[in-house]
């Protein structure tokens, strides 16, 4: 059995991983405008920022764990955390005048994020006690909650009254903290995968690893269809001033924070597919009431807060239930998984950008995000009546 302690302690270097990809994945949301403006371009434009981070994401996220081999997980997480260390400082150094060059700083400093989530997550369940591997899970999310709570908020203060590049100088500096301590705490786990990638990919020739990746790409991507207009919704519809954007970060970080171990406990306590099931009917339920009533200060600071917070809570049960259904696969299946996210975080913010462009309001965004996440109850429903079947090849054997 594993302390409590060591278990905190080995799942740290992690839990800062996560610290870092969060804040250089949603600060960018509340520094939109910052960077629109010295790189004078309108809103929807750096909107595509936030694409090229999650398209790099989706390349990156297979494509690493396939290529890592038979490496060891302590030495993939430290080659992975230095790749997004890298092109986090290149990031930072960007000129204005090149949107093709900050584009493509953004593509490579994602490749990493979700391969090391999705090695990340298998670690952490590998070290937890047993009947207790979401919330292993979610204390490796919990950096990225922490990130929207404390580094975000600060990122975007920094951002608005100083230089957003400051931000992802900070960025550079967790990252490069992080190499530290996975070098000197993270346990040299052996190898538990059979190296062959032919057979790792088997897992996709059958439709429930499928069926929850499109449950996430598109599901989720609702919720990134309104967030990543976030600061723009609360100045424009909300009518806060700019200055206090930060402070609505910090809410939403709170939020995230109570949905990342809620969700980690509701998907130790029931099948982790009717948890994703019933998370994506209140982020329906959640997002329409956004685009209603977003006008009314008090009702848009407490839709911030449970929309946030569904944002997390979604993320271990999904991760568990991809770990557990692709047994023979877990690595590449846990990093499918984080390429659909991202997938779903590309998705959302040009879908959400969408209705922006055409001259609808900044709450428009979040209409848009209720629809992705209505499609993403259907392939949920689908996914938890196959539970019962015996599974269904999407390809028969020669």
């Amino acid at each position: 059995m594993v302390s409590l302690y060591p278990l905190k302690k080995h799942l740290l270097p992690l839990a800062l991983g996560g610290l870092g990809i969060g804040t250089t994945e949603f600060v960018m949301m509340g520094l939109l405008p910052d960077i629109a403006k010295d790189f004078r371009i309108d809103i929807p434009t750096a909107g595509h920022l936030i694409s090229a981070y999650a398209a790099g994401v989706v390349i990156g996220a297979p494509l690493l764990v396939a290529i890592s081999g038979s490496f060891a997980p302590k030495k993939i997480l430290l080659a992975l955390m230095g790749l997004f260390t890298l092109f986090n400082g290149l990031s930072a150094l960007c000129p204005n005048n090149s949107v093709p060059l900050m584009l493509a700083a953004r593509l490579l400093a994602g490749l990493p994020h979700g391969a090391f989530f999705g090695v990340g997550s298998v670690v952490a369940s590998r070290l937890a006690e047993k009947g207790k591997e979401a919330r292993a899970i979610s204390m490796m999310f919990a950096g990225l909650t922490l990130a929207n709570l404390l580094i975000v908020p600060l990122g975007t203060f920094i951002g608005h009254h100083y230089s957003w590049r400051y931000t992802f100088g900070l960025v550079t500096f967790i990252g490069l903290v992080t190499l530290l301590f996975i070098q000197l705490w993270l346990p040299a786990l052996p190898i538990n995968r059979s190296g062959n990638f032919k057979s790792e990919i088997g897992i996709f020739r059958r439709w429930e690893p499928w069926l929850i990746i499109l449950t996430t790409a598109i599901g989720t991507g609702g919720l990134f269809a309104w967030i990543s207009y976030i600061a723009p919704l609360m100045t424009d519809v909300s009518h806060f001033s700019p200055n206090t954007v930060s402070y609505i970060m910090v809410l939403a970080g709170l939020g995230m924070v109570a949905g990342n171990f809620a969700g980690g406990r509701l998907a130790d306590r029931m099948d982790p597919a009717k948890a994703l099931l019933i998370l994506l009917m209140a982020m329906v339920v959640t997002l329409i009431l956004i685009f209603s009533f977003s006008n009314i200060k008090v009702l848009s600071l407490l839709f911030t807060f449970v929309a946030a917070a569904l944002s997390l809570g979604l993320a271990t049960p999904i991760q568990l239930l991809m770990i557990r259904t692709a047994k023979e696969g877990e690595l590449m299946g846990a990093a499918a998984t984080q390429a659909a996210f991202n997938i779903g975080n590309a998705l959302g913010a040009f879908f959400g950008g969408l209705p922006i462009a055409a001259g609808f309001g900044y709450n428009a965004p979040a209409l848009a995000g209720a629809c992705m996440s209505l499609v993403g109850i259907f392939f949920a429903r689908l996914l938890l009546s196959m539970q019962q079947k015996p599974s269904v090849p999407v390809v028969k054997a020669a």
